[in-house]
């Protein structure tokens, strides 16, 4: 029998509507030049699809050009509704979403559940929104591809890390790091910690990177640390916040998206 983790925040984040879901992504996408290489891996934020939803297509666009080519992503996002040590694997077969279901690949899953770090923890996948809110784009994006999805709790840059190099792959792998910026400063000064946060994120120095900066600072780091070892480069493609989306400039929420290549 299958088991299917079903959408937690569908039509709270993004519309349940298979329809207007699609036109909405579909649409985020169409907005956004897709030229460039297709990137290694993508940083990009996990809000509410109004607020943030642009500047992850503004990620999700370079990718599209690899569709049949990226067959499997590798999706790591921040805890925010369990606590706990390490990163959280899910025992579902599938995830579904509006648009359809994802297959996990178990191939890949067998690879890290050896690993101290790695455990089967449904409790953290239930109510998480920080790894739903991708599985639409990629979906857009990609068409068909298999998903090894990870909740990351109480994790340093170097057990984030040993699980990104067991599955790093090759042309077939995307790695997809979910996460948001600053919370709930005013416009000004979420605009200069970001900038200083996309800075870090350019120069992969994690050292510099703390919660404040990012809620997913911990899978953010894991990859950082990779890319630096790796020789890789990381870039910038947009930075905004909730204030230049759709909210007041009192307290936002910081929202970047970032290409390692």
């Amino acid at each position: 029998m299958t088991s299917v983790r079903n959408p937690a925040v569908a039509g709270l984040f993004y519309p349940d509507n298979p329809r207007e879901l699609h036109t909405l992504v579909s649409g985020y996408l169409a907005a956004v030049p897709t030229s460039g290489i297709v990137p290694k891996a993508i940083i990009v934020p996990h809000a509410g699809y109004i607020y943030s939803g642009p500047i992850a297509a503004s990620a999700y666009a370079r990718i599209k050009p690899a569709r049949g080519r990226i067959t499997r992503v590798v999706l790591l996002g921040p805890a925010h509704r369990v606590g706990f040590h390490g990163l959280a694997l899910s025992s579902a077969d599938c995830f579904q979403t509006p648009l359809g279901h994802v297959t996990v690949d178990q191939e890949a899953v067998k690879k890290i559940s050896h690993l101290p770090q790695v455990h089967v923890m449904d409790a953290a996948h239930a109510q998480e929104h920080s790894l739903e809110v991708h599985l639409p784009f990629l979906q857009e994006a990609l068409g068909e591809f298999s998903l090894v999805p990870l909740v990351v709790g109480d994790a340093g840059p170097e057990d984030v890390g040993e699980v990104l190099d067991l599955l790093w792959g090759g042309a077939e792998t995307l790695i997809v790091i979910s996460s948001d910026l600053s919370h709930y400063h005013d416009y000004k000064t979420a605009q200069k910690l970001d900038r200083a946060t996309s800075q870090a994120i350019e120069q992969l120095r994690h050292e510099d990177i703390d919660y404040d900066h990012a809620c997913g600072r911990n899978p953010v780091n894991g990859l950082l640390h990779v890319a630096r070892r790796l020789g890789l480069k990381a870039k910038t493609i947009d930075l905004r916040n909730s204030g230049d989306t759709a909210g007041s400039h009192d307290r936002v929420v910081g929202y970047g998206a970032y290409v390692i290549e």
